[in-house]
């Protein structure tokens, strides 16, 4: 019987078995990688560089675009790394890093969107309390409290995971470290902490979702009482990408870690992770800011004011 002291180790899921398709997919993966840096770190300059969207819609979106950078640089590199030089290996430090990260970004990221949400509500639904619920403080205490609670998640996960003895090798079938592989390796009848921590993030979790589909009902429900079809226009096609996204991470998130053994093999939990690990930092740049003409403004002024100093 092995345990966590003597594994030095872990071999991550291959992507690919041939290396023509390994070489297929880190290309593949580093256009994805660049495409969410690229659209992150423009709104993040956008954000900060431009005063007139110093305001709480966009302190909430640079807030995201900084979570989903870290979020997606904490798994895609690492698997593009071990395509590029065909390889399996994360040392256990360096899975434990990885798995708090992941955590960390993952659950500050779901805090924000429920803060975002609530920042809509008040925005359409109260726009009279508007400037008193969502000033300055309010909204660095909310940005804070989010960024905290994945912290303090993060901690609790990776702690507990980590404690577990590993009974079961080394081999995790996921191209990055996630908690319910981990678990598979755990010796039976040990992971019931994990467990039980597992169904109580869970359950808040599922909690914030319901708040942002009762925020969005709200929303909705004024939305149809204006008088201009524009503006219906205008406020269902923003929100409802917003929802589409969120739906797709919290539900990808849930099958990943509650699905039965009995259903779970390699392909789907690969297909699985991408669309709630890779998917959402790519597409929230462009869902949340990319068709804002705000932001597209401020990305004109940064880029024309770059542009001039390089001259």
């Amino acid at each position: 019987m092995s345990n966590s002291s003597s594994i030095s180790e872990f071999l991550l899921l291959p992507l690919a078995d041939t290396r023509q398709l390994q070489l297929l997919h880190f290309w593949l993966l580093l256009g994805i990688y660049l495409a969410a840096l690229l659209g992150n770190g423009l709104i993040s300059t956008a954000v900060a560089c431009d005063r007139r969207l110093h305001t709480p819609m966009y302190f909430f979106l640079l807030n995201l675009a900084l979570l989903d950078l870290g979020y997606i640089s904490t798994t895609l590199p690492k698997a593009m790394a071990n395509a590029l030089w065909d390889t399996r290996a994360i040392s256990y430090k360096g899975c434990a890093a990885q798995l708090f990260f992941f955590v960390l970004f993952m659950s500050a990221e779901f805090s924000i969107l429920t803060i975002m949400s609530y920042d809509r509500y008040v925005a359409i639904c109260k726009p009279l309390h508007y400037g008193t619920l969502m000033d300055s403080r309010a909204c660095a205490t909310m940005a804070a409290a989010a960024w905290g609670a994945g912290l303090l998640n993060s901690l609790l996960h990776t702690a507990s995971t980590f404690s577990l003895p590993l009974c079961q090798g080394n081999v995790v079938n996921q191209f990055f470290c996630e908690i319910p592989q981990i678990l598979k390796l755990s010796c039976s009848g040990s992971i019931l902490r994990e467990v039980v921590f597992l169904i109580f993030t869970i359950s808040l979790v599922f909690g914030c979702f319901v708040f942002i589909v009762v925020s969005y009902v709200q929303i909705f429900l004024a939305v149809l009482r204006m008088p201009s079809e524009k503006g219906r226009h205008k406020a269902f096609s923003t929100c409802l990408p917003h929802l589409a996204v969120v739906s797709l991470f919290l539900s990808t998130a849930f099958f990943a870690h509650l699905k039965p053994p009995s259903i779970s093999f390699p392909l789907l939990d690969l297909t699985v992770a991408l669309l709630y690990s890779v998917v959402p930092p790519t597409l929230n740049p462009i869902i949340y800011s990319m068709r804002n003409k705000e932001i597209k403004h401020a990305l004109k002024k940064v880029l024309l004011y770059t542009l001039i100093q390089l001259q």
